[in-house]
């Protein structure tokens, strides 16, 4: 069976089942590498035990960008000293977000930049949460200096359009593909997706949000991501076993993991 790899799952918010079963369905259906990502203290500290527990699970500790008013000092040290700790591999999901208004542009940009220093004074991947905010989003990378082939910037459900895909494919990020790529209304984004270089493209879920097609109405789990990397291998003419390989290799470089 294929290695299949869930570069963004938050395991601790399903609504139906615990951390050992959606581990046993993920095994089941061939996944082997998962990430765990934090949104608040809390669930980062949780994304840390379940990495240290599980094999196959890695962390990423963050403050998601729609809680960044919360980014106090004292919030902002406890992700630094997470971001040591053994297992983890990045920080996020840190970003932009301006679909919702829960805290301010100011605090987002304050909490965005913070937490790429954090993820530069550890060596660590940034994964980043961007929603109708490209172009502050990129301005904000390029200004903190993330391009370039040492820069590990993973776009955690890329949803970019043709012309910022240009900008970030230049700047070396790797692009990573949701649940909602596979959505009937998702063309522009299949197109998008078609145009990401092999060397840059990962997979992901979301879980337990993003739930792709046919399983929409049901709650996401990462079993789940073998249906976007077949609708990736489909745009893309490619075999689903070839690119599964190409996705595990680039999400070893991503996150800097062994093997």
């Amino acid at each position: 069976m294929r290695a299949l790899v869930d570069t963004h799952c938050h395991l601790g918010h399903h609504f139906d089942l615990g951390v050992e079963d959606q581990l046993a369905r993920a095994r089941a259906a061939g996944v082997r590498v998962l990430v765990d990502v934090g949104t608040d203290v809390a669930s980062s500290r949780a994304a840390v035990v379940n990495a240290q527990a599980q094999p196959d699970v890695w962390a990423a500790v963050g403050l998601h960008p729609n809680d960044a008013g919360t980014a106090s000092e004292s919030v902002l040290a406890e992700l630094d000293a997470l971001a040591g700790e053994p297992r983890v591999v990045a920080v996020g999901e840190t970003g932009l977000d301006r679909y919702r208004d829960t805290a301010t542009p100011a605090e987002q940009d304050r909490a965005f930049r913070a937490q790429i220093a954090i993820a530069r004074r550890h060596d660590l991947a940034v994964v980043v949460h961007c929603r109708d905010a490209w172009d502050a989003c990129v301005r904000v990378l390029e200004e903190e200096g993330m391009s370039g082939p040492d820069a590990r910037v993973v776009l955690h459900c890329y949803s970019g359009d043709v012309a910022t895909t240009v900008r970030t494919v230049a700047n070396g990020w790797f692009h990573s593909f949701a649940g909602n790529v596979t959505f009937t209304n998702a063309a522009p984004l299949r197109e998008v997706a078609a145009l990401v270089p092999d060397e840059l493209l990962l997979t992901e879920t979301d879980a337990p949000y993003l739930t792709p097609h046919p399983h929409r109405g049901s709650t996401n789990d990462p079993s789940f991501v073998g249906l976007t990397l077949a609708l990736l291998a489909d745009v893309r003419g490619a075999h689903p076993d070839d690119l599964a390989d190409i996705v595990l290799a680039n999400t070893r470089r991503a996150f800097a993991l062994p093997g």
